[in-house]
């Protein structure tokens, strides 16, 4: 049976239809063609019918039903007997999906909750199709940019500087994601053999980024209930480090934000040391209630080297990063840069262009749909896994949760048979551990969450013994 989506619904979303530049029955579908596809009117929805939408949005039958027709003829709708018009997507699931990271990918059944990044917020869509229109004035050149566009920079360095942070185009450097920006940053900022403090747990991909030129990794603490700075300093002291790489903010995988007293204080320790932050601000925006952030660690260590990403920010898809880095590193930074690639892909550099400059728009209407699904997250692990603990996380994409026992790998195996995919602890651990914990993203749909959570709770109660550990999975987020 299809679910239905009202007239009023309908007109909400495709707001004011002008018929300046183009009829308003192709504005119309355009609109209604973008909105499917971003899953804002999700596939297999029952649109409204052609009378109702008319004076939803007072305009003519006949504008309707051409746009109707427009949807149908490229695959976003489709008729159906008893049902009216159906929204959906022209590729099928198993289209879209990759196998080899996510080998349970195409069975519908499977919960994935290893992958903590959500899908495409409303404005992506809209982003590429203003890109695309934009790129022919590129075609005549060789199209590498290796520090980036100059209008990407220009509207990346606006951002630092609405958060109290001055900064110049010329202190950006796009890159190819996050981790390949780490990479540069190590390339640039380190020799084999050198040593690099992470926080423990960790985003493991970072890491290995960080650490592909055999640097040496050492761990410091971040406990549950937060950073240990004492005995971070002990660590910088002793092990000389040449970078320290955090996530001050929605640390992945705590969800811990740290305040601007903390990080003014592990700012000095790495001064005093002599030691570069590497400070990752991928989940940054996500702040989901509504919450002032604390300054950007770089206002109290101008020597910071800040790792930007789209990816959660807006869309995973995009595959772009960025860097922000004193002016006097930038030469090196670069040349450390060509020796991986060239530059990050234009189109989307064009498209990122237009999210930035909407980011408020496009992050209120992420955070109130990630806000409502972490509060079915954690609302469900309350009422069905009542002896697991953890903290709320104020933003972010996850919650750490502590188990009553120490088998998570036990835990997530299970899981795993049942139709949940989770990661265990052992995989954010620097040096193995962490059996007490499994971390969980509220990236998925409600009532995917709210199964996933019942499908756990079934396999908490089977005996940790009776469960072979599973490998590891690709952890990307």
């Amino acid at each position: 049976m299809s679910r239905t989506i009202s007239a009023a619904r309908v007109a909400t979303l495709v707001g004011n239809l002008t018929g300046v530049e183009r009829p308003l029955y192709l504005e119309l579908a355009e609109g209604l063609r973008l909105l499917i596809g971003e899953g804002r009117i999700p596939a297999a929805t029952r649109l409204p019918s052609e009378r109702e939408l008319t004076t939803a949005l007072g305009v003519s039958r006949t504008t309707v039903t051409r746009a109707y027709a427009e949807l149908r003829d490229r695959e976003y709708a489709e008729s159906r007997r008893g049902s009216g018009t159906v929204t959906r997507l022209p590729l099928r699931a198993q289209s879209v999906t990759d196998r080899i990271f996510a080998p349970w990918s195409q069975d519908p059944d499977v919960i994935d909750l290893n992958c903590a990044a959500p899908s495409a917020p409303a404005g992506v869509a809209a982003a590429y199709e203003a890109a695309v229109a934009e790129l022919p004035p590129y075609l005549s050149s060789h199209g590498y940019y290796p520090a980036g566009l100059t209008r990407l920079r220009e509207v990346l360095a606006e951002t630092y500087a609405e958060r109290g942070l001055p900064t110049t185009p010329e202190q950006i450097m796009v890159t190819s994601g996050a981790l390949a920006g780490a990479a540069v940053v190590a390339q640039a900022r380190s020799a084999p053999g050198d040593r690099v403090v992470v926080e423990d747990p960790v985003y493991p991909n970072a890491t290995q980024a960080l650490g592909h030129r055999s640097a040496r990794l050492v761990p410091a603490p971040v406990d549950p209930d937060g950073w240990d700075l004492a005995a971070t300093a002990a660590i910088v002291r002793q092990a000389a480090p040449r970078l320290a790489y955090l996530i001050p903010d929605f640390q992945n995988p705590t969800g811990l934000v740290m305040s601007d007293a903390q990080r003014a204080e592990y700012a000095a320790a790495l001064k005093r040391a002599r030691v570069i932050p590497v400070v990752d601000e991928a989940h940054q925006p996500l702040a989901l209630d509504g919450q002032a952030m604390p300054s950007p660690f770089a206002t109290h260590s101008p020597e910071t080297i800040t790792i930007g990403s789209a990816s959660k920010q807006f869309w995973g898809g995009l595959r772009l990063g960025w860097l922000r880095v004193p002016a006097p590193m930038m030469p090196a930074l670069l040349q450390a840069r060509m020796s991986l690639d060239l530059g990050a892909p234009l189109l989307e550099q064009l498209a990122l262009v237009h999210l930035v400059e909407n980011r408020h728009a496009v992050w209120a209407a992420n955070r109130e749909r990630l806000g409502r699904q972490r509060d079915v997250l954690l609302d469900a692990l309350d009422r069905q896994l009542p002896d697991w603990s953890f903290h709320r996380p104020s933003g972010g994409l996850a919650v750490w949760c502590r188990l009553p026992q120490p088998r998570a790998s036990a835990l997530v195996a299970e899981a795993e048979r049942l139709g949940v995919i989770a990661a265990a602890g052992r995989v954010f651990a620097v040096e193995g551990g962490l059996e007490h914990f499994v971390r969980l993203p509220w990236t998925r749909p409600a009532e995917e969450l709210e199964l996933a959570v019942t499908r756990l709770a079934q396999a908490w109660a089977i005996p940790g013994t009776a469960v072979r550990a599973s490998s590891d999975r690709l952890t990307v987020a």
